[in-house]
This record gives C-alpha cells, sequence and structure tokens, in this order.
C-alpha cells in the first residue's frame, strides 16, 4: 500500500451495493504477477462492508452490504489486506507477498424522512362502532440529530380510505362511517408522515383494520323446510337432520343448539335431538301415522347461537305423511292418493283420466257438430227467398216399374182438384184452395194448362216468385241412355232401332214392335 490509513466519508443514504470509496497497493511486477487480491480482515466493518478488485486499474473498491444510520453509528475502522493472485512457489521463502492497510469511514448526518415504529400497522374494531371512535394510533419519528416534527394522512387510493380519518398530529385514527362486517371484513390502506422541516422527505406504512362481528342475525334452519315421514314409521325413528346458517360471519367455535318451542314440547307427535355439534335430528314419537286423519304436521323448532348478545329464532318445519313401502322408501305423497285403492298405481290412474278425456272430446264434437248440421240446413233453407229450386233425379225403372208416375194425370184433370195445399213454399197461415170450375173431358191439354196459369196469376195465396222445376233426362246415366223424346232425332224414319235387341229381354217386347214398323 503507498500509505497504511485511507479515509473516506460515506453518507448515510448510500444505497446498498454501491461503491463508497477506493484504496490501491502498489507491486512492481508486470502482467499476471501484478494482479492484486483484497480482503477485509475480520473485525468491525466485516458486516456492512465488502471490497472487489477493479481488472483494470487494479485497485480496491469498497462496497457498502447494509444500510447506514448516522445516528446509531457515526464511524467504522476495518483492515484490508492485498497480496498476489498468482503465487510463483519458487519465490516462497523470499517472504511474504501481501500487505495490510486500515480503512477509517465516517458516516455523514443526512437529512432522512421519518421512521414509522413498525413496519405494519394491524388493528381491530367492532361493526357499527359510532362515527369518530378512535380505533388506533401510529408513529412515526424523525432520527436526524436536529430532530423535526412529523404530519400524518392519508394515502387516497379509492373510497374504502373515507371510512377512515386521522389525526395530522397525534397519528390517531378514527372511524368515518358506520362499518358493517358483513358488506366488508377487513380494510387495507397506507398512512404517510412526512417532516414539518422538509416537507418532501416522507414514508409510508400499510395498515389493516379488521372489523368484528357483532351478533345482528338469529340463526335459521338451512335448507329444507320439507321433509316427510312415513305411514308405518316407528317411535324414535330420524326422519331428518337439520343444520342451522347464521348471517353473520361465525367465529371460530360457534356452537348452534336445538329444541322444541314450548307450546310443541306436549305434543306426542315428534321431537328434537340436538346432537351437539351444529346438527339436530328430527324424530318420530308415536308408532304410525295415517294420512286419512292429518296429512300435514308443522314443527316449530328453536335455534339459538352462541355468540353475544345470543340471538334465536323458531323455524317451522313442514312433516307431510306419505306411504311407503316395508322398507322405507317412500310409494307416494299424493293427496289424490289417499283415496285410491292399494293396487291402483299412478300409471293406471292417469290411464283411465286420459280415457275419461278423449270420450268427452268425442261427445263434445258430436253435438257440436249435430248443430252445426241443423244450423246448416235451416240456413240453406232461408238463403235464398226468391227461387225455390225443386230437383228430380229419379231414374225411371222402365217398362216394369208399375209404382213410377201414372202420366195419366195429366191427362185426366179432375186429379188435380184433390191437391188441397201446395207443398212448395209454407203458408203463413192455412188457406183452403178455392173452387175451380170443373173441367170438361174434352178439354184440350194445352187449353188446361193457359186456364190454370191464369187462375194462379191472380192467385193471392200463390207465391210471389217463380218456381222452377227441374226435370232430369229420363235414364240419364244408364245403359239404355236417355229414353226421352226431347234428345231424339226429329223424325222415326231415322231412328235405328236394332240397338233394342242387345238390350236383354226387358226391351224384347219394344224391339219386335219398332222391328215391325220398320219392317
Amino acid at each position: 500500500f503507498v500509505t497504511g490509513i485511507f479515509h473516506l466519508k460515506v453518507p448515510e443514504s448510500s444505497h446498498v451495493g454501491s461503491a463508497i470509496g477506493r484504496i490501491r497497493a502498489v507491486d512492481p511486477d508486470f502482467g499476471k504477477n501484478a494482479e492484486i487480491e483484497y480482503n477485509i480482515v475480520p473485525g468491525d466493518g466485516g458486516n456492512l462492508f465488502d471490497i472487489t478488485t477493479d481488472e483494470n486499474t487494479q485497485e480496491g473498491v469498497i462496497k457498502l452490504k447494509k444500510p447506514l444510520d448516522f445516528e446509531t453509528k457515526k464511524a467504522y475502522t476495518f483492515k484490508v489486506e492485498a497480496s498476489n493472485l498468482h503465487l510463483d512457489h519458487r519465490f516462497h521463502s523470499v517472504g511474504p507477498f501481501k500487505d495490510t492497510a486500515t480503512v477509517k469511514i465516517n458516516v455523514l448526518d443526512m437529512d432522512e424522512p421519518p421512521v414509522f415504529s413498525k413496519p405494519v400497522y394491524t388493528m381491530e374494531v367492532y361493526e357499527d362502532t359510532p362515527v369518530g371512535t378512535i380505533i388506533g394510533a401510529v408513529t412515526a419519528q424523525d432520527l436526524d440529530a436536529g430532530s423535526s416534527s412529523v404530519r400524518y394522512f392519508i394515502d387516497w387510493k379509492n373510497d374504502v380510505d373515507s371510512y377512515f380519518t386521522i389525526d395530522a398530529t397525534e397519528g390517531t385514527i378514527a372511524t368515518n362511517e358506520l362499518l358493517d362486517r358483513e358488506s366488508t371484513a377487513q380494510y387495507n390502506f397506507s398512512i404517510i408522515a412526512s417532516k414539518v422541516s422538509n416537507p418532501l422527505l416522507t414514508s409510508k406504512v400499510n395498515v389493516i383494520i379488521n372489523v368484528l362481528d357483532v351478533n345482528e342475525f338469529p340463526p335459521e334452519i338451512s335448507v329444507p323446510y320439507e321433509t316427510s315421514v312415513c305411514e308405518n314409521a316407528k317411535p324414535g325413528q330420524v326422519i331428518q337432520t337439520v343444520t342451522a346458517a347464521d348471517k353473520d360471519l361465525s367465529p371460530a367455535g360457534q356452537r348452534f343448539s336445538f329444541r322444541l318451542s314450548a307450546e310443541a314440547s306436549n305434543k306426542p307427535n315428534f321431537t328434537v335431538h340436538d346432537y351437539r355439534n351444529n346438527t339436530a335430528g328430527i324424530e318420530t314419537r308415536r308408532n304410525g301415522y295415517s294420512r286419512r286423519q292429518q296429512e300435514l304436521y308443522f314443527l316449530p323448532v328453536v335455534i339459538e347461537d352462541s355468540s353475544y348478545p345470543v340471538q334465536s329464532s323458531t323455524n317451522t318445519m313442514t312433516i307431510r305423511v306419505c306411504r311407503c313401502d316395508p322398507d322405507g322408501t317412500i310409494l307416494s305423497c299424493n293427496v289424490e292418493a289417499i283415496f285410491l285403492p292399494v293396487g291402483l298405481s299412478t300409471g293406471a290412474l292417469i290411464a283411465i283420466l286420459l280415457c275419461i278425456v278423449i270420450l268427452l272430446v268425442i261427445v263434445v264434437l258430436y253435438v257440436a257438430l249435430r248443430r252445426q248440421k241443423k244450423k246448416n240446413t235451416l240456413m240453406t233453407s232461408k238463403e235464398d227467398i226468391r227461387d225455390n229450386v225443386i230437383h228430380y233425379d229419379d231414374e225411371g225403372g222402365g217398362e216394369e216399374d208399375t209404382q213410377a208416375f201414372d202420366i195419366g194425370a195429366l191427362r185426366n184433370p179432375k186429379v188435380i182438384e184433390d191437391n188441397k195445399i201446395r207443398r212448395d213454399i209454407k203458408p203463413d197461415t192455412l188457406c183452403f184452395p178455392r173452387q175451380r170450375p170443373p173441367v170438361e173431358d174434352n178439354t184440350d191439354i194445352k187449353d188446361f194448362i193457359n186456364q190454370r196459369l191464369q187462375e194462379n196469376d191472380v192467385d193471392p195465396t200463390a207465391p210471389p216468385y217463380d218456381s222452377l222445376a227441374t226435370y232430369a233426362y229420363e235414364g240419364n246415366g244408364s245403359v239404355a241412355e236417355s229414353l226421352s223424346s226431347i234428345d231424339s232425332l226429329t223424325t222415326e224414319a231415322d231412328q235405328d232401332y236394332d240397338y233394342l235387341s242387345d238390350w236383354g229381354p226387358r226391351f224384347k217386347i219394344l224391339a219386335d214392335m219398332f222391328g215391325e214398323e220398320e219392317s
């Protein structure tokens, strides 16, 4: 070393890992033999400082391993040893190839920010605590030689911070709004402390506030509120296990107790067995139940918690009586099943009801169609009051039909006198036809028709509209076709009657007659 003592001044605000000074040892060798290795001799500064070799200048670079604090210690003294990195064994006997020097470091006082007494502050407060209640305090100090006062304020980042306030001088934290544990169980925010003498120097600390639960809500039965019991149940049989739920955030070790209400304790139907593990069993007290006598039972169960203040509630359970098999499997709980035979299943009942519904639908449709048909008939008869068209579609039976219309009635007008009432209209009142003069036997048909036409023109009882009668061609659609003379040829000489012999025995006589005339 050039000198045996090195003096260094280091600010207390120096960062860990930064170089705070350099020292140098001189080696007259060159090249590889001139490389030097520096080491701090264990002692005063061994834990706070470190030293490395600068390969370019072969200087020892002193670095900071831990933060310095002027208020804690103002100076440090330690020794540094310098030695050749590469030794030639041939020259070991010449003497030691190393040297030591003393390093004295003076810590310079710097203006530093305040320091909190704790790295994290944790506080507790009960929910619904009145606004303005102090729940804790933070403390920060200026450790510099010229101590300065400290001011506190909350680091506002979100709306959560508005639930609390802090005294700027004392550092006390108080509630600013009512707290609800069921809404927010914990608050986490930061508080900043600054020096009055230099407000730019600040420090920050986290504050955690846990909201303690106040027993506000009574416990309730967890679902389900309805259960069932078999008709063949035995006394002491557990039909349902119930648990409790509490809207409060229950603390560890919370206990719930179960019991029957006072009014239900004397009834011999059911009881509640508290298992003392926050569950209870609903047990039967009778030997069998009957749905015909009572289908539903209502059981009031009282649940109580162990928090302060104690909260309790009465919960009513509905118990339905059901039909079960000998193994306890429920077969039916429907009210309708009470009145059904034992051997009739639900599927059979549904089939019967379906058949009844189908029959009712058929009957309704039949009645509706009948009414519609009747209505249509009446409407058809009244649709047109001007014309009354009568259709005659009867086909004649030929010469052997002796029941057909007798055309002799047209040649005998006296037959017409037998008609008493008109049948083509419905008369408003019963009117008798007026007497007509008798018709002579030798009266021509043309005169007869004209006479009747004139009588009907002046007859007040005659219909005020035309009565049209349509006569279809006789035999239309038959093998013989029409026999009417309306559709015949102009003269009989143009007719060929040979085809009559092909029509069978019924037309044999006719074929012979016309065949003789042609011959």
